[in-house]
């Protein structure tokens, strides 16, 4: 029982990510996807998008020690990760691609390029620089207008569910980031955050007067943008709050589209 213990607790260890950040940006496009489109296509690609999330640790293990040419239980542990964890995607991919009722690969195509930069930059471990921080919750965010799109839906509500998602991620993530090099006493600044509230209020307001988004999602914007601005004016949180703050932020953002859309608002 004790060696069963043990490799649960390695493998969890290769497997699971510990950043909050990272589960919400993942949990944000399928739910939004399947709030507004349910059914057998949005569960396949919900399946496809969790697997694909949680192969980013296990692969970064295993490159590293391939790379310093190490051979350890944790490398054949993380070796079999990725490729279990892509059968399941192909299985998620194959459930959508047999009950969905239209084409929902667009997406897909303009996301493979921005997760193949942002993979080369987490693979030589600059993960935490901004880019690779922006590229990877963008890439992720296409799960939702693909679950739209395979749900029978046109494609203007998913480029508008895509945007939304967009114009949450880029200030949140400039947000978090000034947060913890201002707990850290570092040199930051706010504007790039209020800058990119701003632009995130127009851009979502825009989508929403080409009926590419609801009303509620330019609401949930600009609250967005004020909450952005208090944070930066209050002490700085830790952490671990800042992702669990940011999870409700941004399920505020999905609540916010799906019941405009469902209601007209």
């Amino acid at each position: 029982m004790k060696g069963i213990d043990i490799a649960k607790s390695t493998l969890r260890a290769v497997v699971v990510p510990t950043e909050h950040g990272g589960w919400g940006f993942t949990l944000e496009p399928v739910l939004l996807g399947t709030l507004v489109a349910p059914g057998l296509p949005a569960l396949g690609l919900a399946i496809a998008t969790f697997a694909t999330f949680l192969t980013r640790r296990p692969l970064r293990i295993a490159v590293a020690d391939w790379r310093h040419d190490r051979r350890l239980a944790r490398t054949d542990m993380a070796a079999g990760s990725v490729a279990g964890l892509a059968v399941v995607a192909v299985v998620g991919l194959g459930l959508a691609v047999l009950t969905s009722s239209g084409p929902f690969w667009w997406p897909l195509l303009i996301a493979a390029p921005i997760v193949l930069v942002q993979l080369r930059l987490d693979l030589d471990n600059r993960g935490r620089e901004l880019l690779p921080e922006l590229l990877g919750p963008i890439a992720l965010g296409a799960a939702a207008p693909m679950i739209i799109l395979a749900g029978g839906l046109g494609w203007e509500i998913a480029v508008g569910a895509w945007l939304v998602l967009g114009a949450r991620i880029v200030p949140s993530v400039l947000l978090v980031r000034a947060q913890l090099r201002r707990a850290k006493q570092q040199p930051f600044s706010t504007t790039p955050v209020s800058a990119t509230g701003f632009v995130a209020v127009a851009v979502v307001a825009g989508a929403g007067s080409m009926d590419w988004a609801p009303l509620l999602s330019t609401v949930a914007a600009v609250l967005l943008m004020a909450w952005d601005w208090i944070s930066m004016r209050r002490p700085p949180a830790v952490a671990k709050t800042l992702g669990w703050t940011q999870m409700v932020v941004g399920l505020v953002v999905v609540v916010a589209f799906a019941v405009g859309y469902h209601t007209g608002w």
